[in-house]
C-alpha cells in the first residue's frame, strides 16, 4: 500500500537515494515483473529490499531513514494482521469471498517482508492493534459487513496515497515502474472490495459508502491540469469525478490509520 510513500519519505532523509538506487541493475530488476499483475505485489518485496541495500552497502540505512521504514512498517503490520486475523476468523468471511481475501493477505505479508528484509535488527517489532478503532467498528470481526467495509477503508485509502507521492518518482524511472506496477494491484484490491460490496468500482463524487469522511475528502475535483471539466466534457458532474483519484497527503494518511494502532 505504501511503496510509493516509503520511496518518498526517504528522498526526504537522504536526497541521493534515488542516484544510488539507479545504479541497481535494470536487468535483475524487472526479469521479477515479467508474470502477471496478481503476483506483482509477492515478488516485489525482495527485489525492492536487495535494491535498498545494494543502494546503502556496508554503511547501513541512516537514522532518518531506519525512522522512516519503521513508521512504515507499522502501517503495514496493521494491514497485515487485519487479513490474517479477518481469513483465520470462521465463519466471518463466506466462503466464496475467502479467496479474494487470501490474496489480499498476501501481498500485506509481502509489503511486511519488504521492510523488515530492509531495517534488519533495526526493524521495530509489531504493535498492538484496535481494529475496532476504539470502538468505532467494534462487530469487525463478527459482521462481515463491517469487516469488508474496513478492507475497503484500507484499500481506497492506499490507492490514494499512491497518488500522493507519484510525483517525486519522477527521477528514478526505473522505481517509479516498480511502484507503478504494485499500484496497479493495490488499485485492483479497492475495486473488487467496492464491487463485492454493491459499489461502484470507481468513486463518484466524494461518496464514503458509510465510512469515514476523511477517506474520500476532496475526492470530488473536476479541475484537472487547470482545465475545468464541467461543461465541457459532455458528462456529468458524477461522471467526472469518478474519472479521476485525487490524492491523500501523508498527514490525512496517518489521521485515518492513527485510530486502529492502541
Amino acid at each position: 500500500m505504501n511503496l510509493q510513500n516509503i520511496l518518498n519519505e526517504l528522498e526526504s532523509v537522504d536526497g541521493e537515494v534515488f542516484d544510488r538506487l539507479a545504479h541497481v541493475s535494470r536487468r535483475n530488476m524487472f526479469n521479477m515483473w515479467a508474470n502477471k499483475a496478481a503476483k506483482l505485489a509477492v515478488a516485489a518485496p525482495a527485489v525492492m529490499a536487495s535494491a535498498l541495500s545494494n543502494a546503502y552497502g556496508q554503511s547501513g540505512l541512516p537514522a532518518g531513514v531506519v525512522d522512516v521504514l519503521n513508521f512504515a512498517l507499522t502501517l503495514e503490520y496493521l494491514e497485515a494482521e487485519f487479513y490474517v486475523r479477518g481469513t483465520e476468523t470462521a465463519g466471518l468471511i463466506p466462503s466464496q469471498y475467502m479467496m479474494i481475501f487470501r490474496q489480499i493477505r498476501k501481498h500485506e505479508e509481502a509489503h511486511v517482508r519488504l521492510l523488515r528484509s530492509v531495517l534488519g535488527a533495526q526493524a521495530v517489532a509489531k504493535p498492538t492493534f484496535d481494529f475496532t478503532a476504539k470502538g468505532a467498528f467494534p462487530t469487525v470481526f463478527s459482521s462481515f459487513d463491517t469487516y469488508a467495509a474496513l478492507s475497503q477503508a484500507f484499500e481506497d485509502t492506499g490507492v490514494r496515497a499512491y497518488k500522493g507521492q507519484a510525483g517525486n518518482l519522477i527521477a528514478a524511472p526505473a522505481v517509479l515502474e516498480v511502484a507503478l506496477n504494485i499500484h496497479s494491484v493495490e488499485a485492483r484490491h479497492a475495486a473488487r472490495i467496492r464491487s463485492l460490496r454493491g459499489f461502484k468500482g470507481y468513486i463518484t463524487e466524494s461518496d464514503a459508502s458509510g465510512l469515514p469522511a476523511a477517506i474520500y475528502a476532496n475526492d470530488n475535483i473536476t479541475v484537472q491540469l487547470g482545465v475545468e471539466l464541467n461543461g465541457i466534457a459532455g458528462k456529468s458532474h458524477a461522471a467526472v469525478t469518478e474519472s479521476f483519484d485525487e490524492p491523500l497527503s501523508k498527514a490525512d494518511v496517518l489521521a485515518i490509520a492513527g485510530p486502529f494502532i492502541a
